[in-house]
C-alpha cells in the first residue's frame, strides 16, 4: 500500500471510531463515476454512496447551485421562512403527487418523522387508544441507526448493547403477505417497509406483495409507507421503486439522492391528512428546510429527470445485470436487481472479492458477508459498464 494511504489509514485507525469496516482506499476527489485516491489511482465507484449520488460525483450543475446558494445565504432555522423552501416542497409536490412535503437531513430523521406521524395520525384520525399504536415492518430492514428505528431491526449486531428498546413495532417475514395479513390489529397504525432491501442484499419481494398489502392497508385504515431513501430516485429504472407494482403509498420517505451527495437532505411526503397532524411545536430540526439544502435538492431533482437518468437506469442496468447473469463463475450463486441497483449473491465470503476488485479499479461494497452490492451513479456508460465487467469477470472467474 502507498505511504501516504497507509498514514492516513492509520491516522483515522488511531483517532477516529471504529464503527465502520471500509476498503482501504483514501478517496481524494471524484468526477462523474470515477473517484481518486491520495495516490493517484482512479475507481470506478460501483457503490455511489449507497445511492446518495445518482447524478454522479461533483456535477457541475449541483455544484454551481450549491456555491451560488453559499454564498447568499445557507441557514436561517425554521424561525423564520426562507425564498428556498416553499420552491422546494411546490416542485416536490409536482414531481410525486403528493400533498405535503416535511424536510428533514438524514434518512434516519425522516424516518423518525414518518414513524412520529404515523403514529399521532393513529391516535388523532384513526382512533386508536393513547400510547397503543402498532407500526408492522420486516425483516431484514434497514431503516437507520437510531435507537427507536433499530428497535424494529431484525440484526442482532445493530441492537448489541443499546437496550432498552421503543415498543410498538410488530417483524414480519418480508414477501410474506399471509404473515402480513396476520400481524394486523385494530391498533396498527402504518406498515413501513423498502420496496426492495437494500442492505439485506437487494431483495426484491414475489410479484404482487406490495400491491397486495396496499389493498390490505386500505382494507383496514392503516398507513402504507414506503422508504425509498435508498431504491428512489431513479435507481431501480422507476422514479420511485414503488412505481414497479403500479400502487402509491400513503407516506413516502426520500433522501439521500434528493441532494446529489452535495448535502444531507431527506424529506417525508404524504396526503394533508397524515401531515396535518403536526402543529407548531409538534416536531422541527433547525437545519432541516434550510435554503442551502433545499436549493441543492432543486437542482439535484431537474438534473435527475432533464437528464432522463431514471431512463439510463433501466435500459443500462437491464444491460448490466443481463451481463453478469451470463457470467461463468464458481462463486456466483444468484445476480438480482431493478434498474442500476444488482446484487451478486455468492456462495463465498464477499469482501475478499471486494478487495480483489479495488486492486482492479472498482469499488464495490459486501453487505450481509455473501452479497456484493452494484449501485454506480446513474450517468455511467455503455463503455464504463464493459470496462467494469471485464474486470469484475476476471475477478469472480476465479
Amino acid at each position: 500500500m502507498p505511504n501516504r494511504t497507509q498514514d492516513l489509514v492509520d491516522l483515522e485507525d488511531k483517532f477516529g471510531t471504529h464503527n465502520y469496516h471500509p476498503l482501504d482506499v483514501v478517496i481524494e476527489r471524484a468526477e462523474g463515476v470515477w473517484v481518486y485516491d491520495v495516490d493517484g489511482k482512479r475507481y470506478l465507484d460501483c457503490l455511489a454512496a449507497y445511492s446518495a449520488v445518482n447524478q454522479g460525483h461533483c456535477h457541475p450543475r449541483i455544484l454551481r447551485t450549491l456555491l451560488d446558494q453559499a454564498g447568499k445565504i445557507t441557514l436561517t432555522s425554521r424561525a423564520f421562512r426562507n425564498e428556498q423552501l416553499p420552491l422546494f416542497c411546490k416542485e416536490l409536490h409536482e414531481l410525486t403527487g403528493f400533498d405535503k412535503v416535511l424536510p428533514m437531513n438524514s434518512g434516519a430523521e425522516a424516518v423518525e418523522t414518518a414513524v412520529k406521524a404515523a403514529r399521532k395520525w393513529g391516535y388523532k384520525v384513526k382512533g386508536i387508544p393513547r400510547d397503543k399504536a402498532e407500526i408492522i415492518v420486516c425483516a431484514g430492514n434497514f431503516h437507520g441507526r437510531t435507537v427507536t428505528v433499530i428497535s424494529f431491526s431484525s440484526e442482532d449486531q445493530y441492537k448489541d448493547g443499546f437496550g432498552p428498546f421503543t415498543p410498538g413495532f410488530k417483524i414480519v417475514p418480508f414477501g410474506d403477505i399471509e404473515a402480513l395479513r396476520n400481524a394486523f390489529t385494530p391498533n396498527t397504525c402504518a406498515f413501513l417497509f423498502e420496496p426492495i432491501q437494500g442492505e439485506a442484499g437487494i431483495v426484491i419481494p414475489p410479484t404482487g406483495y406490495l400491491r397486495e398489502a396496499a389493498e390490505f392497508c386500505k382494507q383496514n385504515n392503516a398507513l402504507l409507507m414506503a422508504d425509498e431513501i435508498q431504491s428512489g430516485l431513479g435507481r431501480t429504472g422507476k422514479l420511485f421503486a414503488y412505481m414497479h407494482e403500479g400502487i402509491t403509498p400513503d407516506v413516502l420517505i426520500v433522501g439521500k439522492a434528493l441532494a446529489g451527495g452535495f448535502y444531507p437532505v431527506s424529506a417525508v411526503l404524504a396526503s394533508a391528512e397524515v401531515l396535518g397532524v403536526f402543529h407548531p411545536g409538534d416536531h422541527g430540526s433547525t437545519f432541516g428546510g434550510n435554503p442551502l439544502g433545499c436549493a441543492v435538492a432543486r437542482t439535484a431533482l431537474r438534473v435527475l429527470i432533464e437528464e432522463k437518468l431514471v431512463e439510463r437506469s433501466a435500459e443500462l442496468g437491464g444491460y448490466f445485470r443481463a451481463r453478469l447473469q451470463a457470467l461463468d463463475s464458481p462463486v456466483v450463486k444468484e445476480v438480482r436487481g431493478r434498474g442500476m441497483w444488482i446484487g451478486i449473491e455468492l456462495t463465498a465470503l464477499a469482501r475478499p472479492y471486494c478487495e480483489a476488485l479495488k486492486e482492479e479499479g472498482i469499488l464495490c461494497k459486501e453487505t450481509h458477508d455473501h452479497v456484493i452490492r452494484i449501485a454506480p451513479p446513474l450517468i455511467i456508460t455503455r463503455e464504463e459498464i464493459d470496462w467494469a465487467l471485464e474486470r469484475i469477470a476476471k475477478v469472480l472467474g476465479k
